[in-house]
């Protein structure tokens, strides 16, 4: 026998939209009333009938989100901090890996009320061609969208990494990510550095990029064992994702290199994960529950219909730990 919200209303003693507003955590209803109808919501093994509310409010109170990658520890450690907001508004959050055409499509039948889109994507395209029914969010941005967008300041991100480690006296940095053409996001950490390293007036080849092929851990390892048994070895390294970070640590303890004394380290990616890494990270970016925050807020704005900004810039933090170091004295400790 499927439970309805009246089952609750009577067994709990209360009117029907009262038990409405309690499950929806309405601020219409106390607190006592609230723990008392959800209390008695679970005992009953109450189900939210979606469909049945949608016709109501014609809203689905769920988010269709399209996903980038089941693998990079960022993206999952954001979209967890979503969810959970989005579920303390009584919002159920759909993922789909599937590419970005075909994921708006499948939300459309699906009549999400708001899709938010990880701009993530590695090919060009030209997102004022995508059609959609549904309110569509993009968080990235890569090319002129007709939809609102919420973005984080790569490069001052990277500023902020490359001025903390030319104040601790560091003149031979290398940026460690992937170089790709086609990924505008890394480009842009990657040419904050250059500039960065031609305004210190750096000498070419006391700085250098280094190439990975994708942003994952063993990408990093072996970059960092190719780097730090080389001729050239760096006193620091500015790291473009955690994953990576996570593999130039394993890599630097394989080499018994210690950090930081011998070699410093600043990653992207502002997770708490960083202060949890065997050295505790230097981190730059956008503070994820920041991220996390303001993508919420928006996602709500537009399922009530409510205007927003439509063009978010996130400005960047840094955030010192003990993986840097004044520069060592002595080079060849490396």
């Amino acid at each position: 026998m499927t439970v309805t919200i009246k089952d609750i209303a009577k067994r709990a003693g209360v009117s029907f939209s009262t038990v409405s507003k309690a499950l929806r955590s309405s601020p219409l209803v106390t607190e006592a009333t609230k723990k008392r109808v959800l209390q008695i919501a679970n005992e009953m093994s109450y189900l939210p009938n979606n469909a049945a509310r949608s016709l109501v409010s014609r809203r689905t109170y769920s988010i269709g989100v399209v996903w980038p990658s089941v693998e990079r520890v960022t993206h999952s450690v954001l979209i967890t901090n979503i969810n959970a907001k989005l579920e303390a508004h009584s919002y159920t959050t759909l993922l789909s890996i599937n590419q970005m055409v075909a994921a708006v499509d499948t939300f459309n039948r699906f009549v999400v009320d708001v899709i938010l889109v990880f701009d993530d994507q590695q090919t060009v395209f030209d997102r004022s061609t995508l059609t959609s029914n549904v309110p569509i969010l993009f968080y990235g941005i890569l090319g002129d969208t007709p939809y609102p967008t919420i973005d984080t300041n790569r490069k001052k991100a990277i500023d902020l990494a490359f001025e903390h480690l030319a104040e601790l006296g560091h003149q031979r940095i290398a940026y460690m990510g992937k170089l790709s053409t086609d990924d505008h996001f890394q480009e842009q950490k990657v040419s904050s550095f250059v500039e960065k390293s031609r305004e210190f007036n750096m000498p070419e080849r006391e700085h250098m990029v280094i190439s990975t092929d994708a942003m994952d851990l063993y990408d990093g390892y072996s970059a960092t064992k190719l780097l730090l048994t080389g001729t050239r070895c760096p006193t620091a390294i500015i790291s473009g994702s955690y994953d990576l970070t996570r593999g130039i640590l394993k890599a630097a303890k394989e080499l018994s290199i210690d950090v930081p004394n011998s070699l410093s380290i600043v990653s992207y990616d502002h997770i708490p994960q960083m202060a949890e890494l065997d050295t505790p990270m230097t981190a730059v970016g956008v503070p994820i529950s920041k991220v996390a925050d303001t993508i919420t807020q928006v996602l709500l704005d537009i399922a009530n219909g409510k205007e927003v900004q439509f063009s978010i810039v996130l400005e960047p933090e840094i955030i010192v730990r003990k993986s840097t170091h004044i520069v060592p004295t002595v080079h060849s400790t490396l």
